[in-house]
C-alpha cells in the first residue's frame, strides 16, 4: 500500500483502524504468488451453503451479487492467542514531530499503528489479543479476547496512547515484564515493542524475557529505533546539545568527535541484543520507524507457522 496516497484522508491517529486495514490490504494483495499464499487473512474458497448449517460464514456480499448462498471456508482455525506489550515510555515518543510528518515516524506511533496492523490480522482471523502497556507505571492489561467489544477497546487504548505523549518519565522495564509474564496463562505468541533504552542490567533484562517464555510461549522482540539519529549519530561540526527525554539531563558534545565511538556502541549493543535472544530462542527484530510494516507482518507469519 502507498501510505503517502492517503496523507490527505488519514491525518491523524484518530484513523488507526482504517490505516491498519490498508496496510494488510496492500500486503495480503502482493502475498498470492508468495510463500505465505497460506496465510491469507481472508479465507481460501466458497462453498455452497446447505440447509441447517450455521449462517455465520454465509458472505452476504457474494449473495447480493449472485443471489446465492455461499460461506466462506477458512484456512486458519488455530485459535492463536496473541499479547502485545507496548513500552511507553518518554523515549519512545522520539523524534518529536513536525507538522510534515506521519505520527508513525516516532517510535511509539510506529508501535501503535503496527500493532493496529496485528489485530487487524487477528480480528480476520479469528484470533485473540491482549494488550499490556507500561511506562513509569503499569498502564494498561486486557487478556486475551476476540471479541468486536474488546478490539474495540484495545484501539480505543491504542488512540489514547498517542494523545497523551510522555513527559520524563522513565520505567523499570524488567519489573513490568515480569508483573506481564505473570499475567499470562494460555500458551500465547508474546510481541513486545520497544526501544530498549532503559536497560542498565543486561542480565536481568533476559532474565525478565524467558519470563516472558514460560508456559511455552513463544516471544518475538521489536526493538525499534530512529534510524537518522539513533542507529548512527549524524551531525555537523557544530557544538550540540543532547537531552535525556526522560530524565531531563544535557551534555554538550561536538557530534563528530563522538561519532565513532558513538556508532560502534550502537552496532556493538545491537549485535549483542541480537545474539543474547538467540540463544535463548527469542526472536529478536530491530526495526527502523517510518512504513516498514510489511517487516512486521512478515515476522508475525513466520512465527506463526513455528509456533506450532
Amino acid at each position: 500500500m502507498n501510505i503517502e496516497s492517503h496523507r490527505d484522508t488519514i491525518a491523524s491517529f484518530q484513523h488507526l483502524e482504517l490505516l491498519a486495514q490498508q496496510v494488510v490490504e496492500g500486503f495480503i494483495s502482493g502475498m498470492h504468488k508468495s510463500p505465505f499464499h497460506g496465510f491469507s487473512a481472508e479465507f481460501a474458497e466458497h462453498k455452497v451453503y446447505n440447509s441447517g448449517e450455521s449462517t455465520k460464514h454465509i458472505d452476504w456480499k457474494l449473495f447480493a451479487k449472485t443471489d446465492r448462498l455461499f460461506t466462506k471456508q477458512y484456512e486458519e482455525e488455530t485459535n492463536l492467542r496473541c499479547h502485545i506489550i507496548i513500552d511507553n515510555s518518554s523515549s519512545m515518543h522520539y523524534p518529536v514531530l513536525t507538522s510534515n510528518q506521519q505520527f508513525y515516524e516516532s517510535k511509539i506511533g510506529f508501535s501503535v499503528l503496527a500493532s493496529a496492523v496485528l489485530m487487524n490480522v487477528l480480528k480476520k482471523q479469528r484470533d485473540a489479543i491482549g494488550l499490556s502497556v507500561f511506562s513509569d507505571t503499569y498502564e494498561y492489561y486486557a487478556p486475551e479476547k476476540g471479541s468486536d467489544r474488546h478490539h474495540r477497546m484495545i484501539l480505543n487504548t491504542l488512540e489514547g496512547i498517542l494523545k497523551k505523549p510522555k513527559v520524563s518519565k522513565t520505567t523499570d522495564t524488567i519489573r513490568f515484564l515480569h508483573q506481564i509474564a505473570e499475567k499470562i496463562h494460555r500458551r500465547s505468541m508474546i510481541v513486545l515493542f520497544s526501544d530498549m533504552f532503559q536497560l542498565d542490567n543486561e542480565e536481568a533484562l533476559f532474565s525478565a524475557l524467558q519470563h516472558l517464555k514460560h508456559n511455552k510461549h513463544k516471544v518475538v522482540v521489536f526493538h525499534v529505533y530512529d534510524a537518522k539519529s539513533e542507529l548512527v549519530l549524524d551531525f555537523d561540526t557544530r557544538p550540540r546539545k543532547f537531552i535525556d527525554i526522560e530524565t531531563g539531563e544535557e551534555v554538550a558534545v561536538f557530534a563528530d568527535t563522538v561519532q565513532q565511538e558513538y556508532n560502534n556502541s550502537v552496532s556493538s549493543y545491537f549485535k549483542k541484543l541480537a545474539l543474547t535472544c538467540a540463544q535463548n530462542k527469542i526472536q529478536y527484530v530491530p526495526i527502523a520507524v517510518g512504513k516498514n510494516f510489511q517487516k512486521v507482518l512478515y515476522t508475525y507469519f513466520i512465527e506463526k507457522q513455528n509456533f506450532g
